[in-house]
């Protein structure tokens, strides 16, 4: 929560993504992703899960399927999201539009 923190007050990017050790991630969807995600889009930023189950998206569209559940998150000014979105784009990857 304090790296949201400074991300809203100086800019930036969090990244916490899916990977091989956490392929689901390591932030908790319902008490850590997706209130963070809320914060951030209504401060105009994109909270988006990276490539996780197949696709890009929202962290607010997560559906928890558990109390403890598990999602990966980045999170940023669209500038900044704007260059990871980039990377997917290159490596072939469908990214929604900013």
């Amino acid at each position: 929560v304090a790296d949201i923190h400074r991300t809203l007050l100086y800019g930036g990017i969090y990244i916490y993504p899916a990977d091989k050790k956490s392929p689901q991630g390591k932030l908790r969807c319902l008490y850590e992703g997706i209130p963070m995600a809320l914060i951030i889009e209504q401060a105009g930023g994109i909270a988006s899960t990276g490539y996780f189950n197949g696709k890009i998206g929202r962290v607010a569209e997560l559906k928890p399927d558990a109390i403890h559940c598990k999602c990966p998150i980045i999170m940023g000014g669209p500038r900044d999201v704007g260059v990871v979105y980039d990377c997917y784009k290159k490596a072939g990857i469908e990214t929604p539009s900013i």
